[in-house]
């Protein structure tokens, strides 16, 4: 019974709420199942995976600089329960953080390569899941906002969403790209900035790539509930265009 109070109590509260709270968070997470496979280069990884309860479109989750921690496994729980079966990957290893530095040692350890081939592999799991529908999103923050472009350029999927991420990517790297981008970017970002971004979109455009930028009044990573950065205004505004996005391009509405 606490069991079904609990799952009916985390279903009704907004995702902002339970990303705010660790409790809540950590009780979102837990209701996720953790899955394991092997990449093409025979490592084994794990992810939280997070089912609609029906067959459905796939979206992979990649996680900011903090590695995958409960607040990503509680937006895993938002998407399925959004209609989506929800991966979200861990490039750490298992590692998680909540100290900058460590953060930052940890995004700057991550090896390119054995990135690429964990969320190659993870877009080619959810790609051919009996539980999805053919169709596969990814979405990424800060860091993974960065890997969400990346592995939609080395695996090509159906749509790709960024937030405020690096997307300094030439020509011939955005010519792979098969559906349409999403970008969240945010004027007080002194790191992915106009100077980044504008000619980004530019090479988008002039390769008649579909791409959607939004800008908002707010500093890097304003998404984020449990950071100093946190705009909840903006937060909102980019989830409610984010749902929108997946909508249309993967459910057709």
């Amino acid at each position: 019974m606490i069991d079904i109070e609990r799952r009916a109590l985390l279903a009704a509260l907004p995702l902002a709420v339970v990303l705010a709270d660790p409790k809540l968070a950590a009780a979102a997470a837990a209701e996720l199942e953790t899955v394991t496979i092997t990449t093409k280069a025979g490592r084994k990884v794990s992810g939280a995976l997070a089912r609609p309860g029906h067959k459905a479109p796939a979206v992979l989750l990649i996680h900011e600089w903090w590695g995958l921690n409960d607040q990503m496994k509680s937006v895993a729980a938002e998407l399925a329960k959004q209609g989506y079966l929800a991966l979200a990957c861990d490039l750490y290893d298992g590692q998680v953080t909540k100290d900058a530095d460590k953060a930052k040692t940890l995004m700057g350890s991550l090896d390119p390569q054995q990135a690429i081939d964990t969320l190659s592999a993870w877009v080619d799991w959810l790609r051919t899941n009996p539980d999805g529908d053919g169709k596969v999103a990814t979405i990424g923050w800060c860091m993974g906002g960065g890997w969400s472009l990346a592995a939609s350029v080395a695996n090509p999927v159906d749509a790709t969403v960024i937030y405020y991420g690096k997307v300094d990517l030439d020509s011939a790297q955005l010519a792979k790209l098969k559906g349409p981008v999403l970008g969240h970017f945010a004027l007080q970002d002194g790191w992915i900035n106009r100077a980044m971004v504008d000619p980004f979109v530019a090479r988008m455009q002039k390769l008649g790539k579909p791409i959607e930028v939004h800008w908002y009044e707010a500093n890097h990573a304003f998404a984020n509930p449990t950071g100093q950065n946190y705009h909840q205004k903006d937060a909102a505004l980019a989830w409610s265009r984010t749902l929108q996005f997946l909508k249309t391009n993967l459910q057709g509405a």
